[in-house]
């Protein structure tokens, strides 16, 4: 098991050194200079100069990234070519933030979309099904940020269950905390439960095809503890690995609806660092973002080895 996880943070590793280059290239390949952001449109030429030379900017893309990995491998993301302010101490402030909305926005998707596939998989292809694809459908074509402002429109504004903007954070209370982060999770939630449901339904359909459902079907066993015990969790793979994968996207997806609801979160960060050219802050947040990534990837790699011993197995050939 050490060395089936080890393999898969090896391959992340990659992934996140191909990331951190691409973000500065992307950058470097941007109009204009942070420099000039910095100093202002009307800096002298020379001035701009001296400070690309002092910040390393004059330096080939490939310099500047390994300068940034030399850094970043001793705890060090660099300082913000705007704020002066560190970047770790940034993404540390930010963090609880978006890590709060990613994780709240995953249980509602949970606990929307499992009863959903429980409920129309054992009625495969009746009204039931039908009328939940459709809602799933619709779900499906709603984005984050359509789905906010209606959101916002119909609990916020007409109902005032819930503020229309801000954060109020946990320490402040944990009810008004959650009336702060619930709407901003239902919004990138919705697709999540659709596509959730569409998941796990197809795999309990198939599942309940299966002889031993048949065969505990026929010990006398009622319906909803076949399904509960027989059928559920051998059908639950292929939803750990799309819930995996949606944790890791909601870390670095959630950009729009922090915008939107003025949250203080790594999304917010980014899209900050991207207007003002700040290319260290961007760079650090995506660097941190997909180590997030990765690990929790790789945690449901080792989930997998958990619940089924083949892969294991496999892996560690």
């Amino acid at each position: 098991m050490l060395w089936f996880g080890v393999k898969r943070l090896a391959r992340g590793l990659l992934v996140v050194l191909f990331v951190s280059f691409l973000v500065v290239a992307l950058l470097g390949l941007a109009p204009g200079s942070p420099a000039t952001v910095i100093l202002g449109e009307n800096a002298s030429p020379q001035a701009v100069a001296e400070l690309e030379q002092r910040l390393g900017l004059d330096q080939p893309v490939w310099t500047q990234w390994w300068d940034w990995i030399l850094a970043a491998s001793q705890g060090d993301l660099g300082t913000s070519l705007v704020t002066g302010v560190a970047v770790l101490k940034a993404v540390v402030t930010a963090l609880p933030v978006t890590l709060e909305i990613a994780v709240l926005a995953l249980l509602i998707s949970l606990l929307v979309s499992m009863p959903l596939a429980l409920l129309a998989a054992p009625r495969a292809g009746s009204a039931v099904d039908r009328g939940v694809s459709a809602l799933t459908s619709v779900l499906l074509a709603i984005p984050a940020f359509v789905a906010a402002p209606l959101l916002v429109y119909l609990f916020a504004i007409q109902l005032r269950w819930f503020p229309v903007t801000g954060w109020v954070p946990l320490s402040e209370g944990i009810g008004a905390n959650l009336r702060s982060a619930f709407l901003p999770a239902l919004s990138v939630a919705l697709i999540e439960i659709a596509a959730f449901q569409r998941v796990l339904r197809a795999d309990l359909v198939t599942t309940l095809r299966e002889d031993y459902i048949d065969a505990a079907r026929t010990k006398g066993l009622t319906a909803r503890y076949v399904l509960m015990r027989h059928a559920l969790r051998p059908s639950s793979f292929s939803l750990l690995t799309v819930s995996g994968v949606s944790l890791g996207r909601l870390l670095g997806g959630t950009v729009i609806v922090e915008y939107l609801f003025t949250l203080p979160g790594l999304g917010q960060l980014v899209a900050t660092g991207v207007s003002s050219r700040d290319v260290v802050t961007v760079q650090g947040v995506v660097a941190f973002v997909a180590m997030a990534y990765v690990l929790v990837n790789t945690l449901v790699d080792i989930g997998y080895g958990f619940l089924d011993p083949r892969i294991r197995l496999a892996g560690a050939r």
